[in-house]
């Protein structure tokens, strides 16, 4: 999975409430990450000697281009003067263009991408502005079997 955006935020609290709004529009946790010197994630298990060359190494393997080394040096150096980056793996136009309005509603100082032409198609966020589903209530009733199969669709036989 190459495709992938990243946004640099100054604050930590904003880029934490951007990760919480693109998990909650429907993307899986093991494609949104948060990195700031308070909360390093993934890059704080990159092996390397100094905190500098940990976050390098981390996004280095997201930007590989030696054009885009000036970028990753500027999301490193965002995070050790207080910042914080989101990065996201979205996958298809859909999450491309979800991903893309959520990270802008945070206000970013800059939103970086790779390899966006080259994703699976894949649906994991939301095509509509709310959740599909709100909520769901089961109540119980023995005349009805406790399967929520059962009750979707309680004129199939499974």
């Amino acid at each position: 999975m190459s495709a992938v955006m990243t946004a640099i935020f100054d604050q930590y609290g904003i880029a934490d409430r951007v990760r919480i709004d693109l998990v909650r529009d429907g993307f899986p946790t093991d494609r949104v990450d948060l990195t700031a010197a308070c909360d390093p994630g993934r890059a704080a298990f990159v092996p390397a000697r100094s905190p500098h060359d940990r976050l390098m190494r981390h996004f280095l393997v997201m930007f590989r281009g030696e054009a885009e080394r000036p970028y990753v040096e500027r999301l490193a150096e965002r995070i050790e003067h207080g910042g914080a980056v989101v990065t996201v793996h979205p996958r298809g136009a859909l999450e491309t263009r979800r991903a893309r309005e959520i990270l802008e509603r945070g206000r970013p100082l800059e939103v970086g991408q790779h390899d966006l032409a080259s994703q699976a198609m894949e649906h994991a966020a939301s095509g509509h502005d709310r959740p599909w589903i709100s909520s769901l209530w089961i109540e119980s009733d023995p005349a009805v079997e406790d399967c929520i199969y059962c009750r979707l669709f309680e004129h199939a036989h499974h």
